[in-house]
């Protein structure tokens, strides 16, 4: 005769083994970007048109507030004149990372090389990160500590919040439901789409 214990742990096993086995190839990338999509798209969006101008034709030109938020030294250095800012290495930064803003989080969004655009956005938000507190020189409270009791820092404990569903999409893939997985399907002589 089985024991209490034995018989949960059994019964546990089973449930969940099984609800992992369904969901396994598909709900985990799905989740991460419904996560992804519902939380951080409009916010990565809002901030990237803060650096073009408007409209369509707009949209192809960086604004000075690009350069502003993301090369304020070599802004600073040129005496504030945005023109007289080097394309090497400054303007170049602020042309990827612009349009960086508003590729990659489509794409984790969509499914469609979402492993790489999942890296890409875990990259994006070291450097967001690494110019928040260098640059713009956030304090110590809003950059907050892993570990303690407060659960509301910008930085520590909000951007490991943002990549832990990029991580997801970057080891599990997008899963079933993407563009990725639909793209796999079509392909002559291909393996099946395998989420992990």
């Amino acid at each position: 005769m089985k024991s209490a214990i034995d018989f949960a742990t059994d019964l546990h096993t089973r449930i969940f083994g099984v609800l992992e086995q369904l969901g396994d190839s598909w709900l985990l990338g799905l989740i991460a970007r419904f996560a992804f999509a519902a939380v951080l798209w409009g916010y990565f969006l809002n901030s990237a048109k803060t650096k073009v101008g408007d409209g369509l034709i707009g949209f192809f030109s960086i604004s000075s507030g690009a350069y502003y938020q993301i090369a304020l030294p070599a802004v600073e250095a040129a005496g504030g004149d945005v023109d007289a800012v080097s394309f090497f290495p400054w303007g170049l930064i602020v042309f990827m990372g612009t349009y960086a803003e508003f590729l990659l989080p489509l794409l984790i969004v969509v499914g469609l090389f979402s492993r790489l655009a999942a890296l890409g956005m875990i990259g994006f938000i070291a450097v967001q990160t690494f110019v928040d507190i260098t640059v713009h020189q956030i304090g110590a409270e809003s950059i907050g500590a892993l570990f303690d009791r407060f659960p509301d820092s910008i930085i520590a404990d909000q951007r490991l919040l943002w990549i832990v569903p990029l991580t997801v999409i970057a080891i599990k893939g997008p899963g079933l439901l993407s563009v990725d997985a639909l793209l796999s399907r079509c392909r002559p002589h291909s393996a099946p789409y395998v989420a992990a």
